[in-house]
């Protein structure tokens, strides 16, 4: 590569400071799938002979083996995934290694890649995806019929199945899902092609290499080409986002751990000890994700600022895209199989869940509606049972003359609101708690799920 233009050999601080090799050698599978493509599109074009094709590819193939088997010397000194491979390419096979490199520039080369190994690695996520939406499906099922608090401002506010929250953690994820499938469409459009900047005098059809490696659409704009990173940026944030859910997930489950509330423990295999305190079991691997969140929202910000100042095309900056990119897509791939393999052995402390989901004031909100449905304005309604709620008392232990010293609507049939399960049942609007409604949307996800 600096055969010509250079008189002097690069400074050794600069070779280290500059190379990517020890980073983006994960490309590999990729970068060869875009040269045995381009190869046959170079075949087309009347460049290299069938001979040369076919040469080519099957040393290619041996190449990919011998990465694959730890064989494969990757050298610094000559920057990058793309070098390392045609080096080696063009030492064992000679003038057809050379030859391969022609109407292609690194700069679209990286861009195939990147948009290749997105779109693997969308996928691998996805099914990440799905496997902890089952786990929190077969959870919700152990325990449909178990009643807890739910909070708003970490408050007690009303109650709630605990397979109804499980089937909430099931949306957040199927959004994630969705964004990534969107994601996988912006990605889905190949590059190569566009060379540095202004494409080649030696045309390829490009529209067949797009075929060859799975593409929908090809790039319009050779400028654009070169310099997109919009989709990483997309990636990134899919990423983001579902450390951020996930995060808040562990935060649920670190509390709800706590001696304070009683309602969950971790299994051993999922939990650590102190190195001081015996008695200590500490919830570990959930408070590890509520922390890797963060790593995910700054290897997203790292590349927007990136890109931000950058002028169009291609520049060097780029290079940096590349650890921000494998980091997060190692800490999501990692917390994923961590949470679908840890939520099987939570235990759920349901005495202490459903004693909790009892307290009388849970059911303030439907004590109001019972007034609603007596003809009382609900802001009227809601004024009456927060005087009721601010005697200290519990609701359910007023007596009848307490009741009616705020209201004449009260009836003797008061009491019966703080029938918890009762109160649960009557919650049937799409989307709200009843048990009828759990299992129509338990039922939904089973089929979804089961299609995939």
């Amino acid at each position: 590569m600096r055969r010509g233009r250079f008189n002097k050999p690069p400074a050794e601080v600069a070779l280290r400071y500059g190379e990517s090799v020890s980073s983006d050698w994960r490309l590999y599978r990729h970068d060869i799938a875009g040269s045995i493509a381009h190869a046959a599109a170079l075949a087309q074009a009347g460049i290299i002979t069938a001979d040369e094709r076919q040469e080519i590819e099957t040393e290619l193939r041996v190449i990919e083996k011998d990465i694959e088997s730890g064989n494969f010397d990757w050298d610094a000194s000559l920057e990058d995934v793309h070098m390392n491979i045609e080096a080696a390419l063009t030492k064992r096979i000679g003038a057809a290694g050379a030859k391969l490199h022609t109407a292609r520039s690194r700069n679209d080369q990286i861009a195939l890649d990147l948009r290749l190994y997105v779109k693997a690695e969308i996928a691998e996520i996805s099914a990440g995806l799905r496997s902890l939406q089952t786990a929190l499906l077969d959870f919700a099922q152990q325990h449909v019929d178990v009643v807890m608090p739910g909070y708003t401002h970490l408050q007690r506010a009303q109650p709630i199945f605990l397979a109804h929250y499980l089937l909430a953690q099931i949306e957040t994820l199927e959004r994630d899902h969705e964004r990534l499938g969107e994601t996988r469409r912006r990605a889905d459009v190949m590059p190569l092609g566009s060379g540095a900047i202004a494409g080649s005098t030696i045309v390829v059809d490009r529209e067949a290499i797009a075929k060859s490696l799975g593409f929908e659409q090809v790039t319009q704009n050779s400028v654009d080409a070169v310099s997109d990173r919009d989709f990483l940026a997309d990636f990134l944030f899919c990423l983001a986002m579902i450390g951020i859910h996930l995060s808040r997930f562990s935060e649920d489950l670190i509390l709800w751990n706590t001696t304070e509330f009683g309602y969950i423990e971790f299994s051993d295999a999922f939990a650590t000890g102190s190195s001081l305190m015996p008695q200590k079991k500490n919830p570990d691997m959930a408070e590890l994700t509520r922390a890797k969140s963060g790593r995910l929202i700054g290897n997203l910000v790292s590349l927007l600022t990136m890109l931000k100042g950058l002028p169009s095309s291609y520049n060097r900056d780029l290079q940096e895209d590349k650890e921000a990119l494998f980091d997060s897509v190692d800490t999501v791939s990692a917390a994923l199989e961590v949470f679908a393999a840890m939520l099987p052995e939570l235990v759920v402390h349901r005495e202490r869940m459903e004693s909790a989901a009892t307290d009388p004031q849970l059911l303030a909100t439907d004590l109001a509606e019972y007034l609603v449905r007596k003809g009382i304005p609900f802001r009227d309604a809601h004024a009456i049972v927060g005087k009721l709620a601010a005697s200290g008392k519990p609701l359910n232990s007023l007596s009848d003359d307490e009741y009616h010293a705020v209201s004449d609507a009260f009836s003797p049939d008061v009491h019966e609101i703080f029938d918890v399960r009762a109160a649960l049942r009557r919650r049937s609007a799409t989307g709200a708690p009843s048990p009828e409604n759990i299992e129509r949307q338990m039922e939904r996800w089973r089929q979804l799920l089961a299609t995939e």
